[in-house]
């Protein structure tokens, strides 16, 4: 028996998650853990909500409540909808928690001692309007690397890589949005560049990377690693342990990927086995496996391998980091803030569990970026999970309960093609066995549905319905090679959809839960004579109603029809911005004053201060609505409206003239 110790990616917890989210790393890791289970061997699946850093201050700090109420009722509520979703976690803990905290000042005063931090006055942004120096999310700007203006002041999510905030090009604070100015502050560092012989040997030695992780983590070593700040001028956080350090929080990254150590634990400190969590860390037999998305790779292969062997403990390696691609939402990235993707407390709305986890893994992002789309969440929901497998399960069922006395009946003798059937299916369970163990989920659930297939096949070439009629004992021979494949397909898909399969298997009779038993059992044969559960259909269709209904509730709102004569009274002119400043207490708003000829000076108040920084807009010729009603906004007045374009991926472009034109002319 093997041991393994399962993470999924620890996930912010400023709002539920989304779609991408699970499937980047929560479900995947789920379906794997569950695997292992039953598999036999010893599993610890742990994870926990992500709960401090600047992406919580900054929404406390939007919403106005304190971090911690606002954590508390999020990790409550994430933590049960993971329930919900059948997320199997022996520990799903918080960043909150006392042992996380106790054990991460303890790590780095131990790194500390060792030598490997060191501490130096940097320059930092600092808003001296919100009187605060601006970690991490509370500075924004354009990459340096790629040109994403969206990038933050400690990574690129566009790119991957890792950024100090004063890489970023017109920074801007998050919270008010003015342009920062630069001030020093002592802070403490990682000598992350004194282990990159260690983590080059750890690279290129490890098989069981991925060729994107691998990739990724070697070019990121040939650039050469540099320092990695230790510590933040935040309030929100576990206070760092150094002498002087006494204002100072860990970064959040770097205390949140020591919570899988903590995580473990905590499991065994409940379990009364306080010491128990040393065979998943110091024993080099156990495999650690640590599911994330593409943009956290680096602080999984590098930052935190190189804490593991800075801290001299000998502590266990990743053994395999597996990250997925990104997954978009009808083509489109998921945004909160434009309701683009579907989260996960608004999809137990719409459709049960095992629908999203069947969905979601069989576009699995494993090699290039996925669309989830409701058009392919139909096709697969009505096409493969119910006219396939429930309908092959529901026909097996219903049709030996009705004639043979509701019970599994007893074959007389198996035909060669009868047991060929089996042979087969059982030949299919071990490669979907080998699939999951290869990480390939999506190409393992589309085998495991092949056993469904193949039943299908079987029913009707043998047709026992005729057969009945004829020879009974016949037909109780092809029910029972038929309900044999029923038993695999409860065991094989129990990973996918437990839910699901748990009522399999009590359809079949059993009094216990399949997540008890073992995968080997696809071979073993059926108790002849056990009495059956009532059959009951499994799953539904998604109908066209359904479909129209539910795209009209998740789906970005398209304008209505407009006729001519309405559109021409719309008065659409070019103005010349002469003035712009940025609105206190908004990171969105920018106030203008624009020119539109004759003297005639309006003021416009536009949510582009994310885009555009108010020195860049001056002397601009845009494109405005001039007859529109006005509107105040933030205390200040808009006379006009201004026209812009926004892509799929969130980036804004104002509408302009391609030469110069007067500021008043008329746009036709």
């Amino acid at each position: 028996m093997g041991r393994w110790l399962v993470t999924a990616a620890w996930p912010y917890i400023n709002y539920v998650p989304h779609l991408g989210t699970m499937i980047g790393s929560v479900l995947s890791a789920d379906v794997v853990a569950r695997y292992l289970r039953l598999k036999g061997e010893e599993v610890v699946f742990v994870s926990g909500s992500d709960e401090h850093g600047t992406p919580i201050e900054v929404e406390a700090i939007r919403r106005g409540v304190e971090p911690r109420a606002l954590t508390d009722e999020n990790h409550k509520k994430v933590k049960r909808l993971f329930e919900l979703w059948g997320i199997s976690f022996d520990n799903y803990t918080r960043t909150e928690s006392e042992v996380h905290k106790r054990f991460v000042r303890e790590f780095y005063m131990k790194l500390y001692k060792r030598g490997y931090i060191f501490t130096e006055v940097v320059k930092l942004p600092y808003c001296p309007k919100c009187r605060r120096f601006l970690p991490d999310r509370f500075v924004e700007g354009t990459c340096p690397y790629c040109g994403y203006e969206g990038a933050r002041g400690d990574q690129c999510d566009k790119c991957g890589r890792l950024l100090e905030p004063l890489m970023l090009i017109n920074p801007r604070c998050t919270i008010c949005g003015s342009k920062p100015e630069v001030r020093e502050s002592k802070h403490w560092f990682f000598d992350l560049p004194k282990l990159t012989e260690d983590l080059k040997e750890y690279i290129l030695n490890n098989p069981n990377l991925p060729d994107n992780a691998r990739n990724m983590s070697l070019r990121m070593l040939e650039e050469g690693l540099k320092p990695r700040s230790l510590t933040r001028d935040n309030k929100w956080g576990i206070p760092a342990p150094f002498p002087g350090a006494e204002n100072k929080t860990i970064y959040v990254w770097m205390e949140a990927v020591l919570g899988y150590i903590s995580a473990t634990m905590e499991y065994f400190i409940r379990k009364g086995d306080p010491e128990g969590w040393k065979r998943f860390w110091l024993d080099p037999s156990t495999r650690t496996l640590y599911f994330i998305a593409k943009d956290n790779i680096p602080f999984h292969t590098l930052i935190f391998p190189a804490l593991l062997i800075a801290s001299g403990e000998g502590y266990n390696l990743p053994w395999r980091v597996d990250s997925v691609e990104y997954l978009l939402f009808e083509g489109m990235k998921f945004s909160k803030s434009r309701r683009i993707g579907v989260w996960i407390d608004e999809a137990l709305e719409l459709f049960p569990a095992d629908y999203w986890r069947f969905v979601l893994i069989s576009i699995r992002p494993e090699t290039k970026d996925t669309s989830f789309t409701w058009k392919i969440f139909r096709e697969v929901i009505n096409s493969v999970l119910n006219d396939v497998i429930g309908n092959f399960i529901h026909r097996v069922l219903t049709f030996t309960y009705k004639n043979f006395n509701g019970k599994i009946p007893t074959p007389t003798k198996l035909t060669e093609r009868d047991k060929a059937v089996i042979d087969e299916a059982i030949a299919i369970s071990n490669e979907v066995a080998k699939l999951i163990e290869s990480f390939r989920l999506k190409d393992a659930l589309s085998r495991a549905t092949d056993i469904a297939r193949l039943g299908n096949r079987y029913l009707n070439e043998e047709k026992p319905w005729d057969v009945l009629k004829q020879d009974k004992e016949r037909a109780a021979s092809i029910m029972y090679t038929a309900l044999r494949l029923v038993k695999m397909l409860a065991i094989v898909l129990a990973p996918f959809i437990p839910f699901s399969a748990d009522k399999i298997w009590k359809m079949l009779g059993y009094k216990d839960s399949v997540h008890s038993h073992r995968w080997q059992e696809v071979a073993e044969d059926l108790p002849s004579g056990q009495e059956l559960g009532r059959p009951k259909p499994l799953f539904r269709k998604v109908t066209d109603e359904e479909l129209k209904r539910i795209m009209e509730r998740t789906l970005p709102k398209t304008s209505p029809k407009v006729t001519a004569e309405e559109l021409s009274k719309i008065d659409i002119r070019v103005a010349k911005v002469v003035e712009a400043e940025r609105i206190s207490g908004s990171n969105k708003l920018l106030k203008l004053k624009v020119d539109l000829g004759g003297n005639d000076i309006r003021q416009c108040i536009a949510g582009i201060g994310e885009h555009y920084e108010p020195r860049e807009l001056i002397g601009k010729h845009i494109v405005v609505i001039a007859n529109i009603t006005p509107k105040v906004i933030k205390g200040e007045v808009s006379e006009v409206m201004l026209l812009a374009a926004i892509s799929t991926d969130g980036k804004l472009a104002l509408i302009t003239t391609d030469r110069e034109v007067k500021p008043g002319s008329r746009v036709l």
